[in-house]
């Protein structure tokens, strides 16, 4: 009933308010056997990282994990895990302003209306530093998929405000703050956060992710369907407004005869469907994209109203993501990575002796 768990077989329990003593999640599900340590989620961790750019917020956190339970002789036991990752560079006085009013655009008011009590220091349970666990318990569930199935998950940036990043090479994600898969817009890039910062302004991004190598036969009919799944999935992400699936809204524009993606004996000519049909995978590359709005934090000054209901202007200070966007590669890819893992985890329950003569192999296109 809360919402703050996500999956049936692979569960993740978040917990944690943004300027508490620490954030964390519980992880149910994991099977037993898989060798784990804090390398292998403080590597995911430290590209989602605050701080590491001038085009982020400045807070700084190194957001070290800590596993408390879960793991024995460095191997997963089939027990719950627990991550902790303790908050040490919080500045609740930045918000004192705010705590009587609401900011447009955030969730403060829902909140509000909700509960009839809100933690305004840093957004509280609504801010985006909830999302480090989410990243965290992504690592374990990308580490499995990797090693049992030979599942690559990755994602990038494909425009940032009304700037459109033309794909070049992966290669160039890792080496950018943006996750560009672009070299050469990046000066660009940079030059238009620089003037964003500047005007006290927020911009929003569009991020694509996807997943190679995972074979056909994951999801469900109807209301779990695997693309059902990873919209509500990307949608529990925070600022994220749109989820496509493949081709996407495109596809309002595609004729059949362009958008059926043709099979021979080679394989599928085209992706159109993003990797899933009928809920259920292909074994098509799975491709997902998210439309991320504007941070709601931003100097700039908005009408609203406080508690009482007069009417105020609301002028947001402190550190914030002129584009929470530029952070959100990696929480896309973990949460892409948690919904493969329970879903791939359900079908080896009910289907995993199935076996089906003559599969068709990968894309051709």
């Amino acid at each position: 009933m809360s919402g703050s768990t996500l999956g049936k077989l692979f569960c993740v329990t978040n917990f944690g308010e943004s300027h508490g003593p620490a954030i964390g999640c519980v992880i149910d599900g994991c099977p037993p056997g898989m060798a784990l340590d804090v390398a292998d989620i403080q590597r995911e961790l430290d590209r989602r990282r605050p701080g590491t750019s001038r085009h982020v917020t400045q807070r700084q956190e190194p957001d070290a994990v800590e596993i408390l339970s879960g793991i024995y002789e460095g191997k997963t036991t089939g027990t719950p895990i627990a991550l902790l990752i303790r908050n040490q560079d919080a500045r609740s006085k930045d918000y004192s302003n705010i705590a009587r009013t609401f900011r447009p655009g955030h969730a403060d008011y829902a909140y509000w209306h909700k509960y009839g009590i809100r933690d305004p220091r840093g957004g509280g349970r609504s801010s985006a530093r909830l999302t480090a666990p989410t990243v965290a318990a992504g690592a374990l569930a990308r580490k499995w998929l990797a090693e049992r199935y030979g599942v690559r998950i990755r994602g990038c940036m494909t425009q940032l405000g009304d700037v459109a990043i033309p794909f070049e090479d992966w290669r160039h994600v890792g080496e950018n703050a943006f996750f560009a898969a672009n070299a050469s817009i990046i000066p660009q890039l940079e030059s238009y956060m620089d003037a964003l910062r500047k005007s006290g302004d927020s911009v929003g991004a569009r991020i694509h992710v996807e997943a190679e190598g995972l074979p056909p036969g994951w999801g469900e009919p109807l209301y779990d369907r695997l693309d059902a799944d990873l919209a509500h999935a990307m949608m529990g992400l925070n600022a994220v407004k749109g989820v496509e699936i493949g081709a996407g809204m495109l596809s309002v524009s595609q004729r059949g005869s362009e958008h059926g993606d043709e099979i021979t004996p080679a394989g599928f000519l085209s992706n159109n469907a993003g990797g899933i049909l009928g809920g259920i995978s292909s074994g098509q590359p799975v491709t997902v994209s998210l439309a991320i709005k504007p941070t709601s934090s931003i100097r700039t000054p908005r009408q609203s109203v406080d508690l009482d209901g007069a009417p105020v202007t609301v002028e947001t200070h402190g550190r914030h993501d002129p584009c929470v966007g530029i952070r959100a590669t990696p929480i896309a890819e973990a949460l892409l990575a948690l919904v493969l893992m329970d879903h791939a985890l359900r079908h080896r329950a009910q289907c995993g002796d199935v076996q089906v003569p003559g599969r068709v192999p990968g894309s051709v296109a």
